[in-house]
C-alpha cells in the first residue's frame, strides 16, 4: 500500500510545489526553512547527517503522495515533517500506515524504547491519529510557536513508548 524511500534532489520540485505559501511551509517544517522554499535550502537539508528525509510512495500506483522525516537529533528519535502533499490522497487512512512505517524504519536504524513528535494544536486530525497510535501529550513540554505578530500556535510534544 505505502512504502518509504529516500528523498533525493529529484524530489525537490514536488515538495516545493506542495508548500506554496508561507503558512503551509511553517505548518510542515516549523522554522527549519524560510519562504519561499528553494532547491538550495533542500540541498542543505539533505546534507544534515542526523535527518533522514523520505518520500512516501503509494505502491499500487507508484505515485509519490507525501514526505516525512526520521529525525535523530535528540535523545529519542522523532517523527518529523509528515505531509500528504497530494491533497486528493488526504483523509484516506494513510496516516496510521505512515506512522508504522516511520517507527519501523527508526527501529532498523537504532533500537529505541521511545519515539517522539511535535504537532501544532490546531491540527486536531493529526492529534487524534497520534493518540490512536499510542502517543501521549507531554503537557510540561508544550510550547507556543510565534507564527506572526498576534498569532501563536500551541506546539504539543508527544511520546510513544515502544515495546522491543
Amino acid at each position: 500500500m505505502l512504502r518509504l524511500e529516500p528523498f533525493t534532489p529529484k524530489d525537490f520540485s514536488r515538495l516545493i510545489h506542495w508548500v506554496g505559501t508561507k503558512r503551509e511551509l511553517i505548518q510542515f517544517a516549523g522554522d527549519l526553512f524560510t519562504f519561499p522554499l528553494s532547491e538550495d535550502q533542500l540541498q542543505e537539508y539533505l546534507s544534515q547527517k542526523k535527518l533522514a528525509p523520505k518520500k512516501i510512495i503509494h505502491t499500487e500506483s507508484g505515485e509519490v503522495i507525501g514526505h516525512c522525516e526520521l529525525n535523530f537529533l535528540n535523545e529519542h528519535p522523532r517523527l518529523s515533517r509528515i505531509l500528504i502533499g497530494n491533497k486528493q490522497k488526504r483523509g484516506r487512512g494513510y496516516g496510521t500506515k505512515i506512522i508504522q512505517l516511520m517507527i519501523d524504519a527508526i527501529q532498523k536504524e537504532i533500537p529505541t524504547k521511545q519515539v517522539e513528535l511535535r504537532v501544532f494544536g490546531y491540527n486536531t486530525y493529526a492529534i487524534k491519529l497520534y493518540k490512536k497510535e499510542g502517543f501521549v501529550i507531554q503537557e510540561k513540554h508544550t510550547l507556543e510557536f510565534q507564527y506572526a505578530e498576534g498569532e501563536s500556535w500551541t506546539n504539543y510534544y508527544m511520546i510513544k513508548q515502544l515495546h522491543n
